[in-house]
């Protein structure tokens, strides 16, 4: 490593006292929670795992950055906020990264370099890289101590633009650019994150939607053969096909369903009962819900409509959605569909704060490698935030405030012949926060 000493900096006199400053301060990294980081990496094993899903085509003799060293690198630095490979040239020499990764601070073997990662990154086939998404479930299946006995799963599409040629990028209308409109699945209880599929930019249609649940369900029942699996999404997600599949294989759903005049007309006698009640109430808005059997042309069979009915001063709203569920009405929309909206935070999560939209490759493997990295710092930005104890302000924080608060901190390292010391600032504001988690994650073990 090299230790290069920059002249000092004036600046203006404090109190007639001059200010002079210079990056001479030693081994100091601007993310001193990294040491957090790295524990719950270590807890969860994610590297490792993914490792394993590829083959190192590699000269052994040649090699300086094993395949584990290198994916541990890149998720630590997505989690910290450096997004792009090609941050990792100036933090090849961070101590804390190096820390992380698991060579010394000052006498370890710099990490690898941006043009490194990026042949990691390109390096996996079109099977590994598929390996590599279905161990993400695998993941999200460890990360119970036994099986539940059902699951609620939101799958959902979000829009990531493209700026160039990249392969399966297309024109859509609805988002007027061209972009990928990857599919996320969120475990709905806890957040966790399911799997990540990169895609062509349009509305994904039914063979494909099946073939997605088909897989999904296929690695989940592997690990949980019992379980109870739900799916929510919306409209573009109840295709006959994917729900004819559903009901073949004993698998829940709730989706929405688009209006059209043959639903209007099956909610009529209840509609008009609302409007005359909320006339003659003179209230604001009144709400009903009522449900029927409805077979739409396409479907092979008649399936349960649920409408949501709203009367206000304003006029008359009708939502409706298909279910394979028994539930009375009024919870099932609102306790159960509603709440599917809190999948959009998860995918902001994943999309801004992660940044998990730097799919810039011109291969689309290439680009779900990236995906699978992003969901693994999400993993490990989740497993720090669990740390943290229910009452604390910070206990349901996003990742940007949980990265502002306990991993953009300073930190100084001293490595002896028989110890590595990390001094963090004695005035940091979370040090209680820090010190509680970095215990926590610790005594968890992998």
């Amino acid at each position: 490593m090299t230790d290069d000493s920059l002249l000092p900096f004036d600046l203006p006199a404090v109190r007639r006292k001059k200010v002079t400053a210079a990056f001479d301060g030693g081994l100091i990294s601007s993310d001193g929670g990294l040491v957090l980081l790295r524990e719950a990496e270590r807890r969860l094993g994610l590297a490792e795992h993914l490792a394993a899903c590829l083959r190192d085509r590699r000269d052994p003799d040649l090699v300086s950055h094993g395949l584990a060293e290198m994916l541990r690198f890149r998720m630590l630095a997505i989690a910290c906020g450096y997004e792009d490979a090609d941050d990792c040239d100036a933090l090849r020499c961070d101590p804390l990264f190096k820390l992380a990764v698991g060579r010394a601070p000052e006498s370890g073997q710099e990490l690898c370099s941006q043009p490194t990662m990026s042949r990691c990154e390109n390096m996996p086939s079109r099977i590994e890289a598929a390996r590599l998404t279905a161990a993400l479930v695998d993941s999200f299946c460890r990360s119970f101590p036994r099986p539940p006995a059902a699951i609620t799963l939101d799958i959902d599409d979000t829009c990531d633009p493209v700026h160039g040629c990249q392969q399966l990028s297309l024109f859509h209308a609805h988002y007027d650019t061209r972009c990928f409109l990857p599919i996320h699945v969120y475990h709905v209880e806890s957040g966790k994150p399911v799997v990540v599929f990169l895609r062509a930019g349009k509305t994904p249609s039914g063979p494909e939607v099946r073939s997605v649940l088909k897989h999904l369900v296929g690695r989940i029942r592997r690990h949980w053969p019992a379980t109870r699996i739900t799916f929510r999404g919306d409209s573009h997600y109840g295709r006959p096909e994917a729900m004819a599949w559903c009901e073949d294989n004993t698998v829940d759903y709730i989706f929405a369903l688009a209006g059209n005049r043959r639903l209007d007309a099956l909610a009529a006698e209840v509609a008009d009962d609302l409007k005359v009640r909320r006339a003659e109430a003179g209230d604001d808005k009144c709400r009903a819900f009522t449900s029927f059997a409805y077979g739409a042309k396409s479907w092979h069979c008649e399936r349960r409509v649920v409408a949501r009915l709203e009367a206000t001063t304003q006029g008359f709203d009708a939502r409706y959605v298909v279910t394979s569920l028994e539930a009375e009405d009024r919870p099932l929309y609102e306790q159960l569909y509603c709440p599917r909206g809190q999948a959009e935070n998860l995918i902001k999560l994943h999309k801004s704060q992660l940044a998990s939209g730097r799919t810039s490759c011109q291969s689309p493997v290439a680009n779900q490698v990236r995906l699978v990295l992003h969901t693994a710092a999400y993993w490990l930005m989740l497993t720090l935030r669990d740390g943290i104890p229910a009452d604390s302000p910070l206990a349901k924080a996003e990742f940007a405030t949980l990265r502002a608060r306990v991993i953009k901190i300073g930190a100084r390292v001293v490595e002896t012949a028989a110890r590595i010391r990390i001094h963090f600032a004695s005035a940091c504001p979370d040090a209680a926060l820090v010190r509680l988690l970095a215990g926590r994650l610790a005594t968890a073990g992998p």
